[in-house]
């Protein structure tokens, strides 16, 4: 598309002259009008720039301004005066003129120059646009929340309420039910959203290192530290930080937390400052912390802390035929992203899975829809297509694994089902979780 240059100017050679320099760009169009009434009479086509003359016998410059913009109150518009005059400059920008050229031998080298500008100017508040579109489209509730049943929508309904305040939010649900994504959508439309959104996963970071990673270090507060480092918390100021899998925290990092939330500030280790810190908290777990509590494997001061404002996400069992609103969703997207037909779902290849129980929840069907996208012929999933995981982990002799690969390729298979939860695994393997931590450190199982 053409770039819609006008000119107003009552100098017929020197308008020639600007406007053979601006058509040596061949995406420009340019227009040049000798008296305001025709340019007025054009203005409903928006130019994306206007150049006029600000000392026209026929109207004053001030007049000619006001009722272009009048018109079109966001145009752009660089004017061209014959007089170097700063205060009439200032008043010009202050009602939103882009530039001001004074006419000599350089002010056509100045107005192409002021034009670049602006039009970078244009892209980059277009970019910006566009990203602060994605990002509300990605995270928006009623779009990227899929589904229609009750229960999901009863989630609809109450998200709003957490937006306007700095209340913490307490996430609870079933792995996979969508915790993470419920977070982001909080996050990207409330009030802290021009803050950095800050996930940390609790159990996947050993108690003697959580500490650091929340609060910082100071160099030279312990052998390594090389440099000063801000924890997560401190880079969530004016954001939100999310503590997933929260009830995986020890006692005492609890006790730390809590006097966070209450005073609002934090030290880092090694320091001896305190650092004030504004920042939503959102924390997530698949347990009930109200058993935890009361098994005294939870401290109830920071349980209310958290509780906030509740949300329970219930497992996808429980979201009647949203299982199929979301796999017709999940083979739309995964056929989009490939340069595939979506396919359509057979009888059977429905009743399957909607006979399914669903222990990994959305997350386990996005897999099942993705292979059976994979699997299909004729754009149609059938029966066949549709492979649930086995909840046992396999361990084929014919594999030839060692002792000690079989064990990882257990431990492997615990932690994908407790998503990632080491304590969770240490305790149904009945293992140290300094032995898991030190398989992760040396590579041998990778979180993903």
């Amino acid at each position: 598309m053409k770039y819609k240059i006008y000119i107003i100017e009552d100098d017929l050679w020197y308008s020639k002259k600007l406007r053979h320099q601006l058509l040596l760009n061949p995406d420009h169009e340019v227009k040049v009008f000798s008296e305001p009434d025709l340019l007025f009479k054009n203005l409903s086509d928006n130019p994306d720039l206007i150049c006029m003359d600000f000392m026209l016998p026929q109207m004053s410059g001030h007049d000619l301004l006001d009722k272009i913009l009048e018109n079109n109150p966001k145009q752009d518009i660089i004017v061209v005066s014959a007089q170097e005059n700063i205060k009439t400059a200032i008043e010009l920008m202050k009602k939103g003129v882009r530039d001001y050229v004074v006419k000599d031998e350089n002010s056509k080298q100045q107005i192409w120059k002021s034009l670049e500008n602006i039009k970078e100017r244009k892209r980059l508040n277009e970019e910006i646009s566009y990203l602060k579109e994605e990002l509300k489209s990605k995270y928006d509730f009623s779009e990227k929340i899929i589904g229609n049943s009750k229960r999901i929508k009863q989630i609809f309904e109450i998200l709003p309420k957490t937006l306007s305040s700095n209340i913490n939010v307490f996430i609870s649900g079933e792995t996979g039910t969508g915790k993470e994504l419920i977070a982001k959508s909080i996050h990207f439309n409330s009030i802290y959203n021009k803050g950095k959104f800050i996930p940390i996963n609790v159990s996947s970071i050993p108690d003697q290192l959580l500490e650091s990673e929340l609060f910082g270090y100071e160099k030279g507060a312990f052998t390594g530290a090389d440099n000063t480092k801000k924890g997560k918390i401190e880079l969530a100021h004016k954001g939100t930080l999310f503590l997933d899998e929260i009830s995986e925290m020890s006692m005492a990092m609890q006790v730390k937390l809590l006097r966070v939330l209450q005073e609002r500030e934090i030290t880092r280790v090694g320091g001896l400052d305190p650092i004030p810190v504004d920042f939503r908290l959102i924390s997530a777990t698949n347990k009930d912390l109200n058993e935890q509590v009361k098994l005294d494997k939870f401290r109830e001061d920071f349980y209310f802390r958290l509780i906030g404002f509740p949300i329970h996400l219930p497992p996808l069992r429980e979201r009647d035929n949203d299982i199929l609103t979301l796999a017709k969703f999940f083979a739309e997207e995964f056929s989009k992203a490939n340069q595939k037909k979506t396919p359509g779902l057979s009888v059977k290849a429905t009743e399957k899975l909607l006979d399914h129980p669903y222990p990994g929840n959305v997350r386990e069907l996005k897999s099942v829809i993705e292979l059976a996208c994979v699997l299909c012929e004729d754009t149609l999933i059938r029966d066949k297509d549709i492979n649930f995981p086995k909840n046992n982990v396999d361990l084929s002799l014919h594999d030839e694994l060692t002792l000690k690969e079989f064990e990882i390729k257990i431990i492997k298979h615990h932690l994908r089902l407790n998503n990632n939860s080491v304590s969770r695994t240490s305790d149904i393997l009945g293992i140290g979780k300094t032995k898991i931590y030190d398989l992760i450190k040396n590579n041998q199982i990778k979180i993903e």
